[in-house]
């Protein structure tokens, strides 16, 4: 292996990985997309009468009956007693067969998701090249989508770039980045050709 001061040769560290049992594949540590939010509202309590599927955010559910139950199948909910998600609302993360008293149930007129966004950004399936001590990823990636070389926003820089690959490589089970670079695409800037491995530089 080929060594300049800290930084490997990037095309001797792929050669290397090529030749050590390496194979272009999805790494089968990529983490599963979130799930998206979805709710089912029904009139009556343990989930019986009219429902109403929900699965993004409702400012005007328009029901003509309050709520009764709640079937919560991904997210936190929460419920407001007039549109536009005003007045009295609460926040449902489970299953819930009576909502206030079984004799009268909730008043809802909107509801909404809480700490979901929709993934945006340049799909991926994070191909890799695996070898005894290192990985290379020439389009790193998790939940289906590319990587951003610097998610808080900003520019992209240097260092930011590197606190991100770093992120990334621990995620996919090694201790850091030994090598990354960043590839703009669409007018954002992804990590590329990213360098995982346990032993450093």
């Amino acid at each position: 292996m080929i060594m300049h001061g800290k930084g490997w040769v990037l095309a001797a560290g792929v050669a290397a990985l090529a030749g050590v049992t390496a194979v272009a594949a999805q790494d089968d540590k990529m983490l599963p997309p979130e799930p998206r939010p979805e709710a089912i509202i029904y009139r009556d309590p343990g989930y019986q009468g009219p429902a109403v599927n929900v699965s993004e955010a409702q400012p005007n559910l328009g029901l003509a009956w309050r709520v009764g139950s709640i079937r919560v199948r991904a997210g936190r909910w929460q419920l407001c007693e007039r549109i536009n998600f005003r007045g009295n609302c609460r926040t449902i993360d489970s299953d819930r067969p009576i909502l206030a008293t079984a004799s009268r149930g909730m008043v809802v007129q909107s509801m909404r998701p809480l700490g979901w966004t929709p993934p945006s950004g340049e799909p991926g399936n994070n191909p890799s090249l695996r070898g005894m001590a290192a990985q290379f990823y020439s389009a790193p990636a998790r939940g289906g989508y590319r990587v951003l070389a610097c998610p808080g926003g900003g520019s992209a820089t240097a260092n930011c770039a590197e606190r991100s690959a770093n992120d990334f490589c621990t995620a996919m089970g090694w201790r850091r980045s030994a090598r990354q670079a960043m590839e703009t695409v669409r007018g954002r800037v992804y990590l590329a050709d990213v360098l995982c491995s346990n032993t450093g530089y």
